[in-house]
């Protein structure tokens, strides 16, 4: 009787539970033996969202697989060619739990771990194989291949997902998220230039073009210092030491993942800093005649990509030898703030009162280097490893092979206080001058509570930490919410600035 090719496949599919699972995305290949339960045609199994190959199928879903019978030495077996993705509904994560446990139950452990489980680092994969190839080199057709066409998607649906995960990618290695870093002393920069011009009479001449080269300069400098600072930390080996990486620590992992080649992290980098010299300098021409004119402009733009690519690059890192929070305090601060405030009054105000914009900048700076501190937490130990001694390293001291956080959780709190101190400074000194600031700025203490609520998570985190039988594995990710917390504060924070320095002057 002749055996048919799908009895071909069922033979050898159905004779072992382990395939060799290749994904790609950008030219970087990976491959995982994997333990796999059959669904009709589709394949199912686990892993862990995190790993290379899970992120690869994020962006790629397409993908091969190969299954060899054990023992037959690659002389018989199965290459599969489909479309993986991650399935999401509970009854259908249910059904393909039950099949893989009918196959192994080596991962239950994990599969039964309700904290995993809650914080998306396990998944349920399927895979839908568009062609299924027989490969038996003694046969006479030594290549059989069955075509599944209906699981081939149309090629604009194609194009379409290819488009938007290129997108997504390129998102997620600027980590634009946190453009609210740079978003957020652009807007107090220009409100306060927008308030001189009214009080000097000249609200008319605001120019709006100049506030949006300026916007996007700025955010082409901090996306070029992310991907300069994950080019950095691949080089020192820190990124890949990490084992405990989260949105808010351990970089994008984009060169961890396999999701871009570390040269195309460089060029970005590179491409997104020349793209921010070049409109300064359109601006620098605008404003003095000269691209380059010795203007306060010049000089803080060189300033600001200074730090962003000496922060991990270059032959004094800033980031390693405890100046990188000082360099994210100054760069995110006064300098974007200063910069900003000079382009949009300088075109119209003989003279720069550049004393307003420095000091309302400074609370801004303080909590973006909030930010940096409780983010190097989870990175201590890689950062050790990678000898990166920031301040948190620096101060966090070792007993019984153990981090202890008690100096570096107390300067937290101190650095959040002394922030909102400035906030203070600002409204008494607005009181006396309006160069020193405004009393609106009380408006920006009502995120107070964010910070002793933030405290509070810390002190609680701390002492479960520092249990003798404590989880540390675990316990990194229960810091998370302090980590999302201190970006609100500072996002909060600066916006309640904007609109205090918007009160102080009617338009």
């Amino acid at each position: 009787m002749t055996t048919t090719l799908r009895e071909k496949i069922d033979q050898v599919v159905d004779s072992t539970s382990r395939m060799v699972l290749a994904t790609s995305v950008d030219g970087c290949s990976s491959c995982a033996s994997v333990f796999f339960a059959r669904d009709g045609d589709d394949f199912l199994f686990f892993t862990f969202n995190p790993t290379r190959k899970a992120r690869q199928i994020a962006f790629n879903p397409r993908v091969q697989m190969s299954i060899w019978p054990a023992g037959e030495d690659g002389i018989r077996g199965v290459r599969v060619e489909g479309d993986c993705f991650r399935i999401r509904r509970p009854e259908e994560i249910r059904a393909a739990r039950a099949k893989i446990l009918e196959v192994t139950d080596a991962f239950q452990q994990y599969m039964d771990d309700e904290f995993l489980d809650a914080n998306g680092v396990t998944g349920y994969y399927r895979v839908r194989p568009t062609r299924i190839t027989h490969i038996d080199f003694y046969a006479e057709s030594q290549f059989e291949t069955l075509e599944i066409p209906e699981n081939r998607g149309s090629a604009l649906a194609q194009a379409s997902s290819a488009a938007s995960n290129r997108l997504v990618l390129w998102l997620q290695a600027v980590r634009a998220p946190f453009f609210t870093a740079t978003l957020i002393p652009v807007l107090l920069g220009a409100t306060i230039a927008r308030g001189d011009l009214s009080d000097a009479g000249m609200a008319g001449d605001w120019d709006w073009r100049l506030f949006w080269l300026v916007l996007v300069g700025a955010l082409a400098a901090h996306a070029g210092t992310n991907l300069a600072n994950d080019y950095g930390d691949h080089l020192s080996g820190n990124d890949e030491a990490n084992r405990v990486p989260s949105p808010f620590n351990g970089g994008s992992r984009m060169i961890q993942a396999g999701l871009l080649a570390p040269w195309k992290v460089l060029l970005a980098a590179i491409l997104c800093f020349a793209a921010a010299i070049a409109i300064g300098l359109v601006l620098n021409q605008r404003l003095a005649g000269s691209a380059f004119a010795l203007t306060p402009l010049l000089f803080i733009g060189i300033a600001g990509c200074f730090l962003g690519v000496a922060y991990t690059l270059g032959p004094y890192r800033l980031g390693y030898n405890g100046m990188g929070e000082l360099s994210i305090a100054l760069g995110f601060g006064p300098v974007i703030v200063l910069g900003t405030h000079y382009v949009l009054i300088s075109p119209v105000l003989e003279t720069w009162n550049w004393i307003p914009p420095l000091l309302a900048s400074l609370p801004v700076a303080v909590f973006v280097a909030l930010i940096v501190w409780i983010n190097q937490f989870q990175d201590v130990p890689a950062d050790r490893l990678a000898d990166k001694r920031n301040w948190v390293v620096r101060c966090a001291a070792m007993q019984d092979g153990t981090v202890r956080y008690e100096r570096p959780l107390e300067l937290y709190r101190l650095l959040g206080y002394f922030g909102f101190g400035f906030v203070v400074l600002l409204a008494v000194g607005g009181i006396f001058d309006a160069a020193f600031g405004t009393l609106y700025a009380l408006l920006a203490l009502m995120p107070l509570p964010l910070l002793l609520y933030a405290n509070r998570l810390g002190d609680s985190w701390l002492r479960d930490w520092n249990q003798v039988d404590a989880d540390r594995q675990r316990l990194p990710y229960m810091l998370l919410k302090v980590n999302a917390l201190t970006i609100g504060i500072h996002f909060t924070t600066g916006l309640l600035l904007v609109l205090a320095y918007t009160l102080r002057t009617p338009y």
